[in-house]
């Protein structure tokens, strides 16, 4: 680890750096390569080739190790501020003829407005590399419904329904930018295991990393409930003195508007306004970050739980806190999470109606608003009594939901 002086990260301008290792070209040369703590960016410190073309650098001597396609620059002409960047190598690896469809959907995926998200182009790529031919439906939808691949593990695994889904999105985008008539497959969604974390451990992951970036990230989602990629497109025209609204839902979502801490006000406060949006850095480097990030704090608090929590864990907590604090009541599950179906607000209602509480929390409360609050946070009245000629008001709900399961 290192605090450099003269190198900063090309993406975010800190100097606060990881020494990354090295990295070698041919002839045996190999120069440093830094890894950003403050926004997960990887670069080298010169460029390897006078041929190669490579992604924004505005620091001579540096360059990213991602590259931008020749071709895909060529076919848009897209100016430095504006170039789609993708992995070295991946157009590269696709066959001839379908390079230019592949560059020609990229460019429609970014002029339609979908948030420069990768997931339909990386559908479309997995198709390609089947060999699916795209001018042809049928052929696609085999290509969908055939579709393995190998796990973590070595063993082949086939395409579960929610990944279907997305492939099926992948390529009717492609058929509406193509013109292609076709009938849609119909996939159903695989039920989900909804895994709600303690709020201890969502505290933890906040309070341990060392990016002020990452913990006002960590923060927003705790506090909004809403989905990591809703808040990685917040900005900060969206943010009016305590009231924060998700103006660009994903899929499914509705807008909506929070009142947000004090706190999460001042580390919001505290970024650098470089860009127009809050957290200008993409979603594959910041759950990078975050996943080693919570493997060191599940090693240092023993609690290996905390590897396992997932940037949608922090709105799984949300979901299953407001369905235990207003007894299940579904309609406030669909408002705050901003569900679109009321179907998909149910599945926190279910997780709650399964668990029998077996221990109570315990309060009184003596006076009219004591007593209006108990109401609103999911406190029941069991009893009363006048105790010193003070009548006083006995409430008690379930202890809250521990983990998932």
């Amino acid at each position: 680890m290192t605090e450099s002086l003269t190198t900063k990260c090309p993406e975010c301008g800190s100097g606060s750096l990881y020494r990354d290792g090295l990295r070698y070209f041919s002839g045996d040369e190999a120069v440093q390569r830094w890894l950003c703590r403050n926004c997960g960016y990887r670069f080298s410190e010169k460029p390897p080739q006078k041929n190669q073309e490579w992604s924004i650098n505005t620091q001579p001597g540096l360059t990213s190790i991602r590259q931008i396609c020749a071709i895909q620059k060529e076919a848009k002409n897209l100016d430095s501020a504006t170039e789609i960047k993708t992995v070295a190598g991946d157009v590269e690896k696709l066959p001839q003829d379908a390079k230019g469809l592949l560059t020609k959907y990229m460019a429609y995926l970014e002029r339609e407005n979908y948030y420069g998200d990768t997931v339909y182009l990386k559908s479309l790529k997995v198709l390609i590399k089947d060999g699916a031919d795209l001018r042809n439906p049928e052929d696609v939808k085999t290509k969908i419904a055939r579709h393995v691949f190998k796990d973590k593990h070595g063993d082949l695994k086939e395409w579960k329904n929610g990944s279907k889904i997305l492939a099926v999105y992948a390529y009717a985008a492609f058929c509406k930018m193509e013109g292609i008539t076709w009938k849609r497959p119909e996939y159903s969604q695989d039920d989900q295991i909804i895994r709600a974390p303690l709020e201890a451990d969502l505290d933890a992951l906040i309070i341990s990393t060392t990016s002020k970036r990452m913990a006002a990230f960590l923060r927003c989602l705790k506090e909004t409930y809403a989905d990591p990629g809703e808040v990685l497109r917040i900005e900060w025209r969206d943010i009016k003195e305590n009231i924060l609204t998700i103006a660009h839902p994903v899929k499914g979502h509705l807008t909506g508007e929070y009142e947000i801490s004090g706190r999460l006000l001042a580390m919001l406060s505290m970024l650098p306004k470089t860009d127009s949006r809050v957290f200008p850095i993409n979603y594959p480097s910041l759950e990078n970050s975050f996943n080693r990030m919570r493997k060191r704090v599940a090693a240092k608090l023993h609690r290996p739980e905390i590897a396992e929590i997932s940037f949608k864990g922090f709105r799984h907590w949300g979901g299953t806190t407001i369905a235990e604090n207003t007894n299940g009541n579904v309609l406030i599950v669909k408002r705050m999470l901003r569900h679109k179906c009321i179907t998909s607000s149910m599945k926190y209602i279910d997780k709650v109606l399964k668990f029998e509480p077996k221990e109570f929390e315990e309060t009184t409360a003596t006076t009219v608003d004591e007593i209006r609050n108990l109401g609103k946070t999911g406190w029941q009245k069991y009893d009363e009594m006048a105790v010193n000629g003070v009548q006083v008001h006995f409430y008690r709900r379930p202890k809250r939901f521990i983990g998932g399961i």
